[in-house]
């Protein structure tokens, strides 16, 4: 069996991994997928009845766990996320942004994956308040990481997805400005995507948030420092009609965490119209690194079958309220499950 570790979360994200597990299910027996779901307490919820938002007994089900499908987590999402992020090994950040039948667009037929490094850069958390000035004033300064041995990781990465795609990365940086951190972060991931036999072109992060806009298709695949491609890849998701259907995988070596994009939307939760595209799209790239590293037969299969229902019933006009449609979570599940 594979195991997958499965995270409710907070808010809407109880509702939107049901939905998803509901599709899955459907689809283990249909593709006789050996899959093993094991429920985790984690996040605010786990905060307030356990006092911690990642307890012991949930961390060791993680490590036992081959995958783990995570719902959005409140408030104490930091706390789940990024120690997962971190001890786990999950070093890669995958964010594709690609236009879906029915949905608004800025532009149409984008598609695009970005490739973000996933543990360094200022998310290492190394901040600090010195003491206060002769005048009073208080002064925060922010430790910035960029090594060798992750940017090398992760441009290999981006040559993967690269070779499988048009063979061509953009990476963005600021190496005019921070010369030093941006400075490594070009120069090791051009010699690396070089090596690969990619085709490599760069791009200051400020012009590439402007060329997301108003020219996505000049894109591929992008290579990103950690802060950088956080703020990116929620533009890209936009850019593509909403933030609500992007999916995103954290991936190691060994394990990866797939979730949706999108918060605990707490205003709408309980209500039962939570869109769950983003949490199902994360799913199908769940299943396909399951073959991919686990060797379990027919994920991409069932991958595949899982986005073409999803496209087959925005097609056909069904959509959630936030799309400009009338169904609710579930109804638009019973929709994505009736096509595959």
């Amino acid at each position: 069996m594979v195991k997958v570790a499965v995270i409710e979360g907070d808010g809407i994200g109880p509702e939107v991994v049901k939905a998803t597990l509901q599709v899955l299910e459907e689809l283990k027996k249909r593709y006789s997928l050996p899959l093993e779901f094991t429920f985790v307490e984690a996040g605010d919820r786990a905060k307030e009845k356990y006092g911690d938002p990642l307890p012991k007994e949930s961390y060791q089900k993680i490590l036992e766990s081959d995958a783990i499908l995570k719902g959005p987590v409140g408030e104490t999402a930091a706390d789940v996320i990024v120690r997962l992020r971190r001890e786990l090994d999950l070093y890669s950040n995958i964010r594709p942004a690609k236009t879906l039948p029915g949905v608004p667009a800025l532009k149409e037929d984008i598609d695009i994956v970005i490739v973000r490094e996933n543990i360094e850069d200022l998310y290492i958390g190394a901040e600090y308040i010195l003491p206060p000035t002769s005048v009073g004033q208080r002064v925060a300064i922010g430790t910035r990481l960029t090594s060798e041995r992750e940017t090398r990781r992760i441009a290999k990465v981006a040559a993967e997805y690269a070779k499988m795609r048009k063979n061509k990365v953009t990476i963005i940086h600021k190496a005019n400005v921070m010369r030093v951190t941006c400075g490594l972060f070009r120069e090791v991931a051009r010699e690396v995507l070089e090596k690969e036999g990619v085709e490599v072109d760069e791009m200051y992060v400020d012009a590439a948030a402007m060329e997301l806009v108003r020219n996505p298709h000049r894109f591929d695949v992008m290579l990103t420092p950690n802060v950088f491609g956080d703020i990116l890849s929620d533009l890209a998701a936009q850019v593509v009609g909403s933030l609500g259907l992007a999916p995103s995988a954290n991936v190691g070596d060994e394990r990866a965490l797939f979730e949706p994009v999108h918060g605990a939307a707490f205003d709408i939760a309980g209500k039962g119209i939570a869109n769950p595209i983003a949490t199902m799209l994360a799913s199908a790239m769940m299943l396909e690194w399951l073959e991919m590293k686990k060797g379990m037969e027919n994920g991409r299969k069932a991958a595949e079958d899982l986005r073409k229902a999803i496209e087959k019933a925005l097609t056909d006009g069904k959509k959630t309220k936030d799309l400009g449609g009338e169904l609710g979570t579930f109804e638009f599940t019973e929709e994505v499950i009736k096509r595959l």
